[in-house]
């Protein structure tokens, strides 16, 4: 018995030691020499911290956390005082490697990971593309109030108008095209969570039964039922 335990407390810490994780985020922040990181997701509407850690000198680091299903994490500094400074990623099983820079923390984040982010990096594309739009139309506009030209002031707002359409059905098309990936759920209840239900409704139908099972498949399902029910009872 005494020649067993030490074999015993050898294997109990390379147990722990070797402990799988369901996900694994690798980052590096290249000019961070001290700070905390944090990594962080919803629960329940708020927004908690699965993991943290303290960087002393060493830039280079790994978070770890629990998941399901996959879903958007975000990964803050706690250097960063606007709270909208966060890289946000969607996670799977597996490993997350993401490297960026502390003086353009968002700005210079190379993520690579789920196939999920590279479907959700696809879409944020053509978002970037609609904002850019979106600010133009902004400048002209104010530009047609300084000048007082109303009729311009007019055009501008249904192209503003427009702008929006598009950008929704852009969104409910993409989220169909990608009814196999959980960006799908994901995207109605964040980006269009607010359209004519029969859009969600149709998005929320199209889900293979993976995606439907997923974590945002069932928040989708359940976002869609309630809209249902407030509107009969009306």
């Amino acid at each position: 018995m005494k020649k067993l335990l030490p074999l015993i407390l050898t294997l109990l810490f390379l147990s722990c030691s070797n402990e799988v994780h369901d996900l694994t985020v690798k980052a590096k922040i290249k000019g961070l020499k001290k700070g905390i990181v944090y990594l962080k997701k919803v629960q329940d509407t708020m927004l908690v911290t699965v993991d943290s850690i303290v960087i002393n000198g060493n830039s280079e680091f790994e978070l770890y956390s629990d998941l399901e299903s996959p879903e958007v994490f975000f990964l803050y500094l706690d250097k960063n005082s606007d709270e909208n400074d966060r890289i946000s990623f969607f996670a799977d099983k597996g490993i997350t490697e993401i490297n960026t820079t502390l003086k353009n923390f968002v700005f210079d984040a190379k993520i690579n990971g789920s196939k999920q982010q590279k479907t959700l990096e696809e879409y944020q594309l053509m978002m970037s593309r609609f904002n850019e739009k979106n600010l133009n139309l902004i400048k002209e506009n104010f530009e047609a109030q300084k000048d007082g030209d109303t009729s311009r002031f007019n055009s501008i707002q249904k192209e503003f108008d427009n702008l929006l359409k598009r950008k929704y059905l852009y969104t409910v098309n993409f989220a169909l095209n990608n009814k196999d990936s959980e960006v799908a759920p994901y995207l109605a209840l964040t980006e269009i969570y607010n359209a004519q239900i029969k859009y969600l409704d149709t998005i929320n139908t199209s889900l293979t039964p993976e995606v439907k099972n997923s974590k945002y498949g069932k928040e989708l399902q359940l976002f869609v039922d309630n809209i249902k029910k407030g509107n009969a009872e009306k």
